[in-house]
C-alpha cells in the first residue's frame, strides 16, 4: 500500500473509530474509550500507548474531559515522530474544534484547538488577510505548530508561535485560562510554546497582516563553497529560502525562493544564481518523486499559502512513510555546522531521503529553538530506518555539539536530558510554570519526564 492509499484508509478508519458510543447512552467525556485498537503517528513509525482517544465536539467537552481524566496528552495532526503525544491513559483530538474568527480591528484570527493552516490560510485570504509564515506542509494544526515551535524559512521571519497574541487553555481542574500577549508578559512568553505541558488548548489567536503574493523559482547544484562568504545573501535572497542536499558531490541539489511580490508583477528569472542553474521543470525536493504534490513553481505567482508551502494541500506531503530529525544553530556558524555534518556524508546518506537548510529569525519565547538568536535549521528526512537511524543520530549531535545545535521538540533525536536543558536557558523556568498550571502533573507523559522534568 503507498502512502497516499495508507492515510486514505486509515483516516476513514479513524474517523469511524471517533464516533462517540451512542448506544450506551454515556456522554463523550466518559471514562470509557471512545475507540479501540492501536493508532500510529502520520507517517506510521510510532505507535500510540493507549487506544482511549476522545473527540469532543465543544470547549465544554474539553472541559468535562480534562477535570475527570487523571492523566492526559492532546494529540494534533499526529504528525509528530517521537513520543512527545503519547500517553499510557488516554489522549484527546480537538479535530471537532475548527471555529474561526477574524477581527479586522485587531488584525488578528482567532482559531479553534483543531484548525490546520490548510483550511486557516483560504479564509483568512478570501478576507484580504495572511499570516507571516507557513511550514514545509499546510496539513499541521495551528496549536499543534505553535506549541512545539515549528517553522517555516526567512531570515526575517520569526517562527510560526510569533505570531500568536492569545490563547485559551483549558486546564487540569476544567478551568479556562485566557492568555494573552499584551497582559501576561514574560509568563505568556514561556506559555506559547508549551508542547501540551499547561494543559488543553482550546483556541489560538494569531496576528495577521494584509495579504500578499508570492513566486517561487528553483535552482539545481549550488556549490557548498558559495555559503562560506554568502551564506545570508543566499538565505536572504527571497522572503523564504530552503537549501535541500543529500550531502553527495559539495553542493545543494536545489534551492528553492520564494519571493513577496506586487500584485500582477513577473519576477526576473535569472538562469543562474551563485553558479546553481535556473530549473526548466517543476520539482520534487526528492529525485524520482511525482512534483504535482510540490507547491506551483517557474516563476508563476500565486497566494502567499499556495507557495510558502512546499506540499499542496490535497497531497501527501514529503515522502510519505519517513523519519525527521532537526537541529537549530546560530545561524552566524551555519556554514561551519553545514561542514561538521559533511565530514560524516557517507554515514548519513545511505538512511537519508533528502535535508534541507533554512533560516528563522530569534524569538523570546522560553523553550522555543530558536530562542535569542537567530537560527539556520538543518532538518533530516530518513528512510524509515529508525534502528540505522537511530545509530546514526549520536553522530550528528557530536559534530554539532560545538554550535549548540537545539533539536526540534516534536522530532527524532537522542540528546541527553542535561544537555538538553543546557541548550534552553529558560527551561527551568518554564518548569516552574508548568507546576504552577498543572501541580498534579497530569500532562505529564514519558517523554516529558525524560526530557523536561528529568523524572
Amino acid at each position: 500500500m503507498n502512502k497516499r492509499e495508507f492515510l486514505k484508509a486509515s483516516g476513514a478508519l479513524l474517523t469511524t473509530a471517533l464516533l462517540p458510543v451512542i448506544s450506551s447512552g454515556e456522554p463523550m467525556y466518559s471514562e470509557s474509550p471512545t475507540i479501540t485498537g492501536k493508532r500510529t503517528n502520520w507517517s506510521g513509525n510510532y505507535t500510540y500507548s493507549t487506544d482511549k482517544l476522545f473527540l469532543p465536539a465543544s470547549t465544554e467537552e474539553v472541559r468535562h474531559i480534562v477535570k475527570a481524566a487523571p492523566k492526559l496528552r492532546t494529540l494534533g495532526t499526529t504528525h509528530s515522530f517521537n513520543g512527545i503525544a503519547d500517553s499510557t491513559a488516554a489522549q484527546i483530538s480537538l479535530k471537532g474544534l475548527d471555529s474561526m474568527v477574524l477581527d479586522r480591528a485587531t488584525r488578528t484570527v482567532t482559531v479553534g484547538g483543531g484548525v490546520p493552516y490548510g483550511k486557516l490560510a483560504p479564509y483568512i485570504d478570501s478576507r484580504g488577510f495572511a499570516v507571516h509564515n507557513l511550514a514545509s506542509l499546510p496539513h499541521i494544526s495551528v496549536a499543534g505548530a505553535c506549541s512545539t515551535g515549528t517553522h517555516g524559512s526567512g531570515i526575517k521571519n520569526g517562527n510560526l508561535s510569533t505570531a500568536v497574541s492569545g490563547l485559551e487553555i483549558v486546564t487540569p481542574d476544567g478551568e479556562i485560562v485566557h492568555l494573552s500577549r499584551q497582559k501576561d508578559g514574560d509568563a505568556f512568553k514561556g506559555a506559547v510554546v508549551s508542547i501540551g505541558a499547561l494543559g488543553v488548548i482550546t483556541k489560538v489567536t494569531l496576528d495577521v497582516e494584509p495579504t500578499f503574493q508570492v513566486a517561487q523559482t528553483v535552482y539545481q547544484n549550488l556549490s557548498f563553497d558559495v555559503l562560506k562568504d554568502h551564506f545570508d545573501e543566499i538565505m536572504g535572497s527571497g522572503y523564504s529560502v530552503s537549501l535541500f542536499t543529500d550531502w553527495q558531490n559539495h553542493r545543494a541539489t536545489q534551492v528553492w525562493i520564494k519571493r513577496r511580490i506586487d500584485s500582477g508583477a513577473k519576477p526576473n528569472l535569472d538562469p543562474q544564481f551563485f553558479g546553481a542553474t535556473l530549473a526548466t521543470k517543476k520539482l520534487h525536493p526528492l529525485e524520482g518523486h511525482d512534483a504535482e504534490a510540490c507547491t506551483e513553481q517557474m516563476g508563476i505567482p500565486g497566494p502567499w499559502y499556495e507557495r510558502l508551502p512546499h506540499f499542496r494541500m490535497a497531497f501527501t506531503p514529503s515522502s510519505g512513510q519517513e523519519l525527521q530529525s532537526e537541529y537549530f544553530v546560530p545561524r552566524e556558524h551555519a556554514y561551519e555546522a553545514i561542514l561538521a555534518v559533511e565530514q560524516i556524508r557517507d554515514l548519513i546518506t545511505p538512511h537519508l531521503f533528502i535535508t534541507e537548510l533554512r533560516t528563522i529569525a530569534e524569538d523570546d519565547l522560553w523553550i522555543s529553538p530558536c530562542y535569542k538568536r537567530p537560527s539556520a535549521a538543518i532538518h533530516f528526512t530518513w528512510k524509515p530506518e529508525w534502528p540505522d537511524v537511530q545509530k546514526v543520530l549520536p553522530h550528528i549531535e557530536e559534530k554539532l555539539a560545538p554550535f549548540n545545535a537545539r533539536p526540534h521538540w516534536a522530532k527524532l533525536f537522542t540528546m541527553a536530558p542535561d544537555r538538553l536543558h543546557q541548550m534552553h536557558p529558560r527551561l527551568a523556568d518554564f518548569r516552574k510554570l508548568t507546576q504552577t498550571y498543572d501541580p498534579r502533573a497530569k500532562f505529564h507523559n514519558a517523554f516529558m519526564d525524560t526530557n523536561v522534568f528529568e523524572a
